[in-house]
This record gives C-alpha cells, structure tokens and sequence, in this order.
C-alpha cells in the first residue's frame, strides 16, 4: 500500500465513522480545526517541563500517551484536509518543494534560522 493508498484508506475510514454517528454537521472546518489545535496542545502537555534530555527518552507509558495524542491529531488534520477537499500528499510535497528551496543545504545546514535570516 503506498502512503497515497494509506491516507485515502483512513480518510474513507473517518467519512464512515462521522457518518454512522451523523456528526457531519458538526465537522466544519471551523470546529475541526479547533480539535486539532486542541490535541496539538495536549501533545505539548506531555513534553512542558521536561529538559530535551528527558522529552527524548519518555518511558513506554508516557510514549503510549504521547502516541495516542498524535493519532488524534492525525485523525483531525485528515478529517480537516477532507472537508476542505485537500490532497495532504500533493500539499506536503508542493511544502516540502518551498523549504527546499527556503533552507538550501549550503545555507542551512547546522543552522536553525527562519529562511529569511540565512
């Protein structure tokens, strides 16, 4: 299965789950994008106050947490991408195209400046 074929799977996936549950309605762009951004910051709360050392080497139930937090964010920003008609794969190629082209290797690299600094 190609990661094309994988994001189609679990959009289709998340279309049948919102419909049987008759939460279409409620699936705006507005609301999702909302849930999303709520579960970004419930990431972010596993990592608050934790030293880069200790946010690398999270113990196996935090990282459980920490993995089940991102699966909702993967589950809003496809269902998001869905309702607005966007191709994830096409607008993280043509993204990933403009940083190439914004942090190129010979003035990058090792640095962590926005592309306008460099």
């Amino acid at each position: 299965m190609t990661d094309q074929d994988a994001l189609i799977v679990l959009r289709d996936r998340l279309r049948e789950f919102a419909a049987e549950r008759e939460w279409e309605r409620f699936h705006t762009a507005k609301n999702l994008a909302m849930a999303l951004a709520g579960e970004a910051g419930e990431v972010i709360e596993h990592f608050q106050w934790l030293s880069a050392e200790e946010s690398d080497g999270l113990d196996p139930a935090r990282r459980d947490e920490v993995a089940l937090e991102l699966a909702d964010v993967l589950l809003y920003l496809v269902r998001l991408a869905d309702v607005l008609g966007i191709d994830l794969r096409d607008a993280a190629a043509r993204k990933l195209a403009l940083n190439e082209a914004r942090y190129p290797v010979a003035k990058a690299r090792g640095r962590s400046e926005k592309y306008n600094k460099l």
